[in-house]
């Protein structure tokens, strides 16, 4: 645990900053995430974009030094771990594994880490186009399974892995399409005994996006070590939701809620004991997906404070190990949730995140 902190910060981190073949083929060569985010316009009157990077700039994680400095920066903001996504799609086909590998192989950065597996099918979206497949997500059964595992082993045994009592934190971003995921459990947990580790300690995301019920609410049933409760921190009163409707008419399908001042409680039933919580900066995907997408009108740094310091508060009577705050995410550019310093708000999103940690202690 990061000294002196009342949580511990863990950033999920996307490794979509640097070309690959398959981004080459489907969207013109040197794609990376950055094409959508330095294209951005404003879709309304007062919509802030395009939102573009301070200090970093628009760096290829290629490099060895843009990851140390990423390294250097979360550390010095309290973040104590990246959850780098992790993209498995079945039968060993990977895509973006190269920046965490130069890591795990390197030995640096020194900031620790995690994984996160992005168990879902991939499709235009970054475009808008959601109906194009490009890879499918698939589950070709238990070999494939022990193959996934072996994969990933070397990175549990790092020394600098995130782990919770000695357990190696293991992300999963859609529990709800395993095909049986009390199994994934029992097999993943007996792998890693076989291993020689203590076992792993599994966190399965509970999806509430805006709020109209988790699409998944087993991970207690189902063995997972915790769940974490996503949902944006959007305003949706009924006057909120009918503006929205009024206003995506003129705006060809645009969704546009206030960003919450408040922070949102956990949707109804479920366990607080089992959940951890997450806290969005801010979130407009609308350079990914045009006016397909969801926009938080109003976010800014001093809005963010109240959910994050909600957020040590929930954690806050845990043991130490297990108070984990998810912050999604340290670079998602394109969606609109960044840690990472931009032109507007500079250093404000980690410098709020600093201060609630340490406020909290």
């Amino acid at each position: 645990m990061t000294e002196g902190l009342a949580a511990r910060a863990v950033a999920f981190y996307l490794p979509q900053f640097h070309p690959v073949p398959e981004n080459d083929e489907w969207w013109g060569p040197g794609f990376t995430e950055w094409t959508n985010t330095a294209k951005a316009r404003p879709l309304y009157p007062g919509h802030r974009q395009p939102t573009l990077p301070a200090d970093l700039g628009f760096y290829d994680l290629r490099l060895p030094q843009v990851r140390e400095e990423q390294s250097a920066l979360a550390q010095r903001y309290g973040v104590e771990a990246f959850c780098y996504w992790h993209y498995w799609f079945g039968n060993g086909r990977r895509v973006l594994e190269r920046p965490f590998a130069e890591v795990l192989a390197s030995g640096e950065p020194s900031v620790s880490f995690c994984l996160g597996w992005a168990n879902q099918t991939w499709t235009g979206i970054w475009h808008g186009a959601a109906d194009r497949v490009l890879i499918e997500q698939t589950y070709p059964g238990t070999e494939d399974e022990e193959a996934h595992f072996a994969t990933v082993l070397p990175a549990f045994r790092d020394d600098r892995y995130l782990r919770v009592d000695g357990r190696a934190v293991f992300y999963v971003f859609r529990p709800e399409e395993l095909p049986d995921p009390a199994g994934f459990v029992d097999r993943w947990q007996a792998l890693a005994r076989r291993a020689g580790l203590d076992g792993l300690y599994l966190v399965a995301e509970t999806s509430d996006l805006l709020g109209h019920g988790p699409k998944y609410v087993d991970g207690a049933k189902d063995g997972f070590d915790a769940s974490v409760y996503m949902r944006l921190p959007a305003r949706t009163t009924p006057r909120d939701v009918l503006a929205m409707r009024a206003r995506r008419k003129l705006l060809r399908g645009l969704e546009v809620y206030p960003y919450a001042t408040e922070p949102l409680p956990l949707a109804d039933g479920l366990d607080p004991t089992h959940y951890q919580p997450a806290v969005y900066p801010n979130w407009d995907n609308s350079p990914r997906s045009g006016r397909r997408g969801v926009v938080l009108h109003g976010a800014s740094p001093e809005r963010f404070r109240p959910h994050v310091r909600a957020a040590v508060d929930a954690v806050r009577d845990r043991p130490a190990d297990e108070r984990l705050l998810w912050v999604k995410s340290w670079n998602e550019w394109a969606e609109g949730n960044h840690l990472e310093p931009d032109l507007r708000d500079g250093h404000g999103w980690l410098q709020v995140l600093k201060e609630e940690l340490a406020r909290g202690r």
